[in-house]
């Protein structure tokens, strides 16, 4: 279906909401996978089909994220976009429920779909790097109580410190969404927090960037030179690891700068990057941990 866009707000320095002037039938929680010229992907829907508010998207921008980058670009009201569904089994059984909501970045886009439906209790604990980078701030705050929990204060989110804050709804559901490091940390937190897996729901988001090329990467790491073979799919740091070298990292994340390294030649990708800025890429540096390759071979300088 072709979805004509009615507009688009800017809700974070790096990620905008695209509101559709259209009407359909989908349940909170569920996606649209939309099309681009440059590609496809998913986004969920950060409305509920039973406020009356016309239904609209969160799209993130990824340094490299083809279509995030897109979206984010040239996307104008009066401009419309293919898209396929709504899908996706992440909604209540019912919302009559009391639920726990933990969400990691863009994540909460499903979970406010579920908030805005809910009729029953929700609590919720959103991690961000920043306050900077809080998704729908204003809004979450005046429906619901709020557990933010951010790395620029509290480090990175553990599973002992998420584990803290769960205790005390062991007898509720739990919603967990977010990039693959924050569900992760989040599941080993309910499990220790005592919920059983069939109270525990997951979304975990999809990557922007796959890559689909082998290449080769020439390390220069204490003062000796390395080529490396790089399949598709596997990130730069966990091949120079695989090849017996001892590289620096820390999160393998995105968040902590650890396993930067200046890329002399080549093109990549990165996954997530919470931490370089444009001067930084400026330099030629890439994190490691979230490297695929975009190009045939390239060139990396441990200093």
């Amino acid at each position: 279906m072709r979805l004509p866009v009615r507009n688009v707000v800017r809700e974070t320095v790096d990620a905008v909401s695209v509101e559709f002037d259209a009407s359909f039938a989908y349940l909170p929680g569920q996606y649209l996978t939309v099309r681009t010229p440059v590609g496809s992907r998913c986004y969920s829907l950060a409305t509920s089909p039973l406020s009356g508010e016309k239904p609209k998207i969160v799209v993130k921008r990824v340094r490299g994220g083809a279509v995030s980058n897109w979206i984010c670009d040239h996307v104008r009201p009066g401009d419309q976009l293919e898209c396929a569904g709504p899908a996706g089994t992440f909604t209540p059984a019912s919302l009559d429920d009391n639920l726990l909501l933990l969400a990691g970045g863009s994540g909460i886009t499903p979970i406010m779909g579920i908030i805005l439906a809910l009729r029953g209790d929700a609590a919720l604990i959103y991690a961000n790097r920043d306050a900077d980078a809080i998704i729908f701030r204003n809004e979450l705050d005046g429906l619901l109580p709020v557990t933010h929990w951010l790395d620029n204060e509290r480090g990175l989110p553990t599973a002992d410190g998420l584990a803290a804050l769960i205790s005390g709804y062991r007898d509720r559901e739990a919603f967990v969404c977010g990039p693959e490091p924050f569900v992760a940390v989040a599941e080993k937190a309910l499990q220790t927090a005592g919920f059983p897996d069939s109270r525990i729901r997951v979304e975990r988001f999809e990557l922007d960037a796959v890559s689909t090329i082998d290449a080769t990467a020439e390390v220069s790491i204490d003062g000796r030179t390395h080529v490396i073979a790089w399949p598709a799919g596997k990130r730069l740091l966990d091949v120079i690891i695989d090849a017996g070298l001892n590289p620096p990292y820390s999160c393998r994340q995105g968040q902590c700068g650890a396993c930067a390294v200046r890329m002399t030649s080549g093109e990549v990708d990165l996954l997530n990057n919470e931490i370089l800025e444009e001067e930084d890429f400026a330099e030629g540096y890439i994190l490691a941990c979230q490297a695929i390759p975009r190009t045939n071979s390239i060139s990396i300088t441990y200093f």
